[in-house]
């Protein structure tokens, strides 16, 4: 996308005033609106994202000029606009990305219309990434104005999985199973919202919280609950563990499967040095800060509440990271001495686990809280548990 400033003359400025002015005066379906029925919420289509073509009414917040960067002044082209369901909204998780084509930009490009932000947009196009953020482009129709109301977006659920789940959102996986299943699954959930390491932080304050204390985060293999403002490096403090161990693959914390929510969780320092990059297993010696936890050289056995959790979670890193996009093709498998290979083990045992503990509810806020609010995207193997053995047998 060309993000140079483009010089406008005092008669352009003119121009563009009068076209808005004309485009607020005609009625939606002179400018080109899909129908009522078609129309979505900014949620839905950040959930979709498979290059349908579909109408997304949403309020302007400002200028995509990265992934996770969204100017509201100061704008330097007419080229894209970011639009939410809140006229508020500050999470850019939470914005789709619209293209404005040549067609549209004298009207709806934010360089020569500034006042255009806070106003209420409709736009037609494909649902697809756009700056590696969920995004419409190639838009062939804009409007002002929201049109019909859009049908509400998915909302969290108490009752067990599958039960609630949103099944548009799995639409393309519908009655596939093995390697078809896969492969949709694959193609659902790669599309998402990347954050940085240090978003992490703020993103597990919010995923992992006690329910019954809001100011404290619950530790993944402790069990403990503990503030989250004790986040760091001291020896009692919190800090980001990595369930796929980093090593495995050497992604490292940059953007990607290093700062994917989906697997990495709140736990004390000492508690995850002494894990490490170990494959899991059960058996060995009782780990004296994770009750309930077992350890030997070269595995790590979660206390039983949350062996079904890490296990779903290492399913998902193995569906949502394949070898495309420039990270490893990560996979389970049935060793406990992968090194730093992109596998980890035992896969067996991580089968068993997640049929052992399904999805509780504080497992199943924290998949709908990812999806809202961070990273657009779900974990298939939390709403549907029974996917993994149609997948590994």
């Amino acid at each position: 996308m060309n993000m140079k400033r483009v010089t406008r003359s005092r008669s352009g400025r003119m121009f563009a005033a009068v076209v808005l002015a004309v485009a607020v005066a005609i009625p939606l379906g002179v400018t080109g609106a899909a129908s009522a029925a078609t129309t979505l919420t900014v949620a839905q289509a950040l959930a979709a994202q498979d290059g349908r073509t579909a109408t997304v009414t949403g309020y302007v917040i400002g200028q995509p000029t990265a992934t996770n960067t969204v100017l509201r002044s100061g704008f330097t082209a007419d080229t894209a606009i970011a639009i939410a369901d809140q006229a508020g909204e500050t999470g850019t998780s939470r914005m789709l990305y619209v293209q404005v084509t040549a067609a549209w930009r004298s009207t709806f490009g934010l360089l020569g219309n500034p006042s255009l932000r806070g106003r209420q947009v409709t736009a037609t196009g494909a649902l697809t990434a756009y700056f590696s953020h969920g995004g419409l482009k190639n838009p062939s129709a804009m409007s002002l104005g929201g049109g019909a109301t859009p049908s509400p977006s998915p909302t969290p659920t108490p009752t067990p999985a599958p039960t609630g789940t949103p099944d548009a959102y799995y639409a393309a996986a519908a009655g596939k199973t093995g390697p078809a299943l896969r492969t949709a699954l694959h193609g659902i959930i790669r599309v998402q919202t990347k954050l940085s390491y240090d978003q992490v932080w703020d993103a597990l304050k919010d995923t992992d919280q006690d329910p019954a204390n809001p100011a404290n985060v619950i530790l993944l293999y402790s069990g403990r609950s503990q503030s989250k403002t004790s986040n760091g490096g001291g020896a009692n403090d919190w800090n980001r563990e990595h369930v796929w161990a980093k090593s495995h693959g050497d992604f490292g914390t940059a953007t990607g499967p290093g700062t994917d929510v989906h697997h990495l969780r709140p736990e004390d320092v000492s508690v995850n040095s002494l894990r490490g990059n170990k494959d899991f297993d059960a058996g060995g010696g009782a780990v004296a800060e994770a009750p309930g936890c077992y350890t030997d050289a070269d595995s790590f056995e979660p206390r039983d509440a949350v062996k079904g959790d890490v296990a779903r979670m290492i399913l998902y890193m193995a569906i949502r990271y394949e070898g495309g996009d420039g990270w490893p093709d990560l996979e389970p498998n049935d060793s406990v001495s992968n090194g730093s290979a992109p596998r980890l083990g035992r896969l067996s045992k991580l089968l068993a686990w997640n049929d052992q503990d399904p999805p509780d509810a504080f497992e199943q806020r924290r998949n709908q809280r990812i999806y809202e609010r961070w990273q657009g995207n779900r974990n298939p193997f939390v709403d549907h548990p029974e996917w993994a053995r149609s997948i590994w047998g």
